[in-house]
């Protein structure tokens, strides 16, 4: 396997181990980390001695994930995007290949899970989160959207919930993740070490995916009532809707606590990114396959990376930190259909494609 300083991919026994070695930047992907785990992926899927893949961080070191390198889609975004698009076009390929994987994946998101690192986990068939797990698509804040396969993952976690993750940028901490369904096992931190030591020496080559869920029964907790449950009524009865406005009506009809500060929270975001991001989950929720979905997330990082929102968001959350973002339009009724429907558009030659197995 390739040598990389911010990535271990190695084979230990009947595992595929993926780790995450880059805690000064709480392990966010860059292209070189998505085009080694591409290849890893892609060789292991075929790989008989391969029984098991394992995404974990490195031991001691904050975060699983927090994303992508966004500054750098900014930076390219405000030239010719070259860099960005081919960042999208292998972290989607990655995505697209964990999803299609066809044996077990256990990931262990134990501590911050956001953007690129939700798409590096969610896919796979078993997500372990601990107390320390804090998951978000925050995209709309800083002018992006919620990618990495958002568009398919969020619409199916039942009723609007992913909806209202999507557009509101809303976190789950711990055991929340599992109850939105985010994750599908939680335990406490303390046995991480357990688990990991139990997966490591496991034989999984008489029946990966069972023996991994008796492992997972043993360690793992069962998850009480969400901290969002006294709210999911309200969240699938507003978030319902195929019109930004008319969602956030409804929360501003609703004349509770909790339905006014998202709807303060909606205003606050990209008014053009949120009117994109539900088209997104709207027409993710009708794809009839993963890669329909990347494909159309494709088209819409190709161009989201440049638009004036994107740049703007980036310079005041991540580079002026003034947190005081001028949206262009500032309001979600000033927002056109043609010119959310533009980023929908189709590429010609330059659509993701995902090579022979396609």
């Amino acid at each position: 396997m390739p040598m990389n300083p911010d990535v271990s991919i190695r084979q230990q026994g009947g595992l595929g181990r993926i780790t995450l070695t880059r805690p000064a930047a709480l392990h966010a992907l860059n292209t070189p980390m998505c085009a080694d785990i591409l290849a890893a992926v892609t060789e292991w899927a075929a790989d008989p001695s391969i029984h098991l893949l394992l995404i974990d961080h490195q031991d001691g070191t904050r975060g699983f994930c927090a994303g992508g390198d966004i500054r750098m889609l900014a930076e390219s975004g405000a030239g010719d995007a070259a860099e960005a698009r081919d960042f999208f076009r292998t972290e989607y390929r990655m995505n697209a290949a964990l999803e299609a994987f066809p044996k077990p994946i256990l990931s262990i998101i134990d501590g911050v899970t956001m953007g690129g690192g939700v798409g590096l986990s969610v896919h796979g068939s078993h997500r372990v989160a601990t107390e320390r797990t804090v998951f978000a698509m925050p995209e709309t804040g800083i002018g992006l959207f919620p990618d990495v396969g958002g568009g398919w993952f969020l619409p199916r976690l039942g009723g609007e919930l992913g909806t209202w993750l999507a557009l509101t940028g809303a976190r789950l901490k711990g055991a929340d993740v599992a109850a939105a369904r985010v994750a599908t096992h939680y335990l406490p931190s303390e046995l991480v070490p357990a688990l990991m030591s139990q997966i490591v020496e496991a034989d999984f080559s008489a029946g990966a995916a069972d023996l991994l869920n008796e492992i997972l029964s043993r360690l793992t907790h069962a998850v009480l009532k969400a901290s969002f449950e006294p709210h999911r009524e309200e969240i699938d009865r507003c978030f319902g809707f195929d019109a930004a406005e008319d969602i956030l009506a409804a929360l501003e009809a609703e004349n509770t606590d909790w339905a006014r500060t998202e709807a303060a929270t909606l205003r606050a975001k990209s008014p053009e990114t949120v009117k994109l991001a539900l088209r997104q989950l709207r027409e993710g929720r009708a794809a009839e396959t993963f890669q329909d979905n990347m494909r159309m997330e494709f088209r819409i990082g190709w161009r989201k990376v440049q638009s004036a929102d994107f740049l703007e968001g980036v310079r005041a959350v991540i580079i002026d930190k003034d947190n005081a973002p001028v949206w262009k339009p500032a309001r979600l009724e000033d927002v056109q259909d043609v010119d959310v429907a533009h980023y929908f558009e189709p590429l010609g030659p330059d659509e993701l494609t995902f090579g022979a197995a396609e």
